[in-house]
């Protein structure tokens, strides 16, 4: 079955939209940023235009990135999860964007709730290990909605909690705080679960961790992830 063209009825190419998308997302860029660098490129565009290709494929993208590399992280085993929430303002009241990451920084996956009691960190765990699996360890504050949770999925004997364990969720956090100051905040939870779902596929496929490999190979990785990059959406 011939897979349908999402950019059949675009006139912009398809090399732009993704361009443009990459930018909005991966770097702490305002719409009007991205239009401005679009222009200096001799591209003709309008902020409008990025906000629509960022909400109408942002999300398509995402999902493909995250099919791949979910796949990759199930078939091998799966040591740590630093689990951590972060406070999210949204129209001035306090919200909670859950996170959770690998033992190599990968974010796995990303929930925006009202509360953060045992019931959304019950939601937010059977979600993930449904993606991913169960890892052999669980390391998280000492916040007592997860082990209240933990218990509840029978792996309360797998977590781990202490001072400096979680610096890998703490450190995760960065770039979308940095990204969420250039976007000015957000208006509704709808948009931030989807922001921030879109933007840890993103990093998680352009984050080659330049400071643990030489030169030579930073830009094979660079390379190769921004070719597959040019492949998303095709026909």
């Amino acid at each position: 079955m011939t897979k349908r063209d999402p950019f059949k009825y675009f006139k912009t190419s398809p090399e732009i939209i993704r361009l443009a998308v990459m930018l909005y997302v991966r770097f702490p860029l305002s719409l009007r940023n991205v239009e401005d660098l679009l222009h200096e490129r001799g591209i003709d565009i309008s902020h409008e235009s990025v906000r629509f290709w960022w909400n109408r494929f942002g999300p398509m993208f995402a999902s493909e990135i995250r099919m791949k590399r979910a796949e990759r992280l199930r078939s091998g085993p799966q040591w740590y999860w630093h689990l951590d929430e972060m406070f999210v303002k949204i129209n001035g009241e306090r919200h909670y964007l859950w996170r959770a990451v690998d033992q190599e920084g990968e974010v796995l996956e990303s929930y925006v709730t009202k509360t953060r009691d045992k019931k959304a960190a019950l939601k937010f765990l059977k979600k993930t290990m449904k993606r991913y699996g169960r890892p052999h360890v669980f390391v998280t504050d000492k916040l007592r909605s997860y082990s209240a949770a933990l218990r509840e999925v029978g792996a309360v004997d797998r977590q781990e909690t202490g001072r400096w364990l979680n610096n890998r969720a703490e450190n995760s956090h960065l770039p979308f705080r940095r990204r969420e100051r250039a976007m000015q905040r957000f208006r509704r939870m709808r948009s931030l679960q989807m922001f921030a779902s879109v933007h840890a596929s993103v990093f998680n496929h352009f984050n080659s961790e330049r400071s643990f490999s030489p030169r030579a190979n930073f830009k094979k990785n660079r390379a190769a992830a921004l070719d597959e990059w040019r492949q998303l959406g095709a026909a």
